[in-house]
């Protein structure tokens, strides 16, 4: 299955949704690591979203990078849970779905905020990307980046040394002022020097956006890149109820919303934070209407 001939060659592209509060729902904080240690409810998870309609799965591998697994003290192989990762999704998509690798970020920051080099930040998704690639996924999501930067040397990485498609999806702060993440990175400017290192996609994903403000991202994206834009909004805007982050929005709304995005230009779309697998066959179903 080439993912590089999908881009090309299909109007719309639908991926899964979140895996992360999907495993909170079961009592399964430990996110990646449940790759090892509870890797039937992450399969079970996958092939849920699978029976949905989406074309695509994204790996349960979101940081599990090396710097990110060291600095959060996650005690386990960056092999062995990149891997694990991989093959669970592969298994949940059979012959018929793309598996996208799923990188993100280190959870540190770039010199001069933090200690640490892009150089530093390359090795370690180079080295997750080399273990995503060997296990056999279509391709490489890069996604809830809130550092320019620090998605720029993802995406190098990725790009540099495998010959698979990657995506490049940042998470934006506001939709105002041309759309800016908490580092202040423009939307204009993130397409366009996502564009310029090769991305093949370029997007907006999660953040502090509802599905509606990210069409109004989408609109930015597309208006400063030739490529494919992707938009996978969290189900609502997040809200602090107690000690606890959760999303309200209803599978009907939330596709509503997705279908905003596709309006403004998205061609690829798909859920985060607080989706389910009844969001993303809501979507799957306005596909089918039109």
């Amino acid at each position: 299955m080439d993912f590089a001939a999908a881009l090309k060659d299909r109007d719309i592209i639908l991926l899964d949704g979140a895996m992360g509060t999907q495993l909170d729902e079961r009592g399964l904080m430990t996110r990646g690591r449940n790759n090892l240690d509870a890797a039937e409810a992450v399969l079970e998870i996958q092939e849920d979203y699978a029976r949905c309609g989406c074309d695509v799965l994204t790996t349960n591998t979101l940081t599990m990078n090396r710097i990110y697994i060291e600095t959060h003290n996650v005690g386990i192989s960056v092999r062995d849970v990149n891997r694990a990762g991989a093959e669970l999704a592969r298994r949940a998509a059979g012959d018929h779905l793309y598996v996208l690798g799923d990188i993100s970020s280190t959870g540190q920051l770039l010199e001069p905020y933090g200690t640490f080099t892009e150089s530093q930040l390359y090795d370690a998704f180079r080295e997750q990307a080399e273990i995503l690639a060997e296990a056999g996924v279509d391709g490489f999501i890069i996604e809830t980046v809130f550092d320019l930067r620090e998605a720029l040397c993802a995406l190098r990485a990725c790009k540099e040394n495998f010959p698979l498609p990657a995506l490049a999806s940042i998470a934006f702060a506001t939709e105002e002022k041309g759309a800016r993440t908490i580092m202040g990175d423009s939307a204009e400017e993130c397409a366009r020097k996502l564009t310029d290192a090769g991305a093949d996609v370029v997007g907006a994903n999660c953040g502090d956006l509802d599905p509606a403000q990210m069409a109004k991202v989408v609109s930015l994206l597309g208006s400063a890149t030739s490529l494919p834009v992707l938009a996978q909004p969290n189900a609502g805007k997040p809200r602090l109820v107690g000690d606890k982050t959760v999303f309200e929005m209803a599978p009907e709304p939330f596709a509503a919303g997705v279908a905003e995005c596709m309006a403004a230009g998205a061609s690829l779309v798909g859920g985060c934070c607080g989706t389910t697998p009844e969001h993303i066959q809501a979507v799957s179903r306005r596909f089918k209407s039109l």
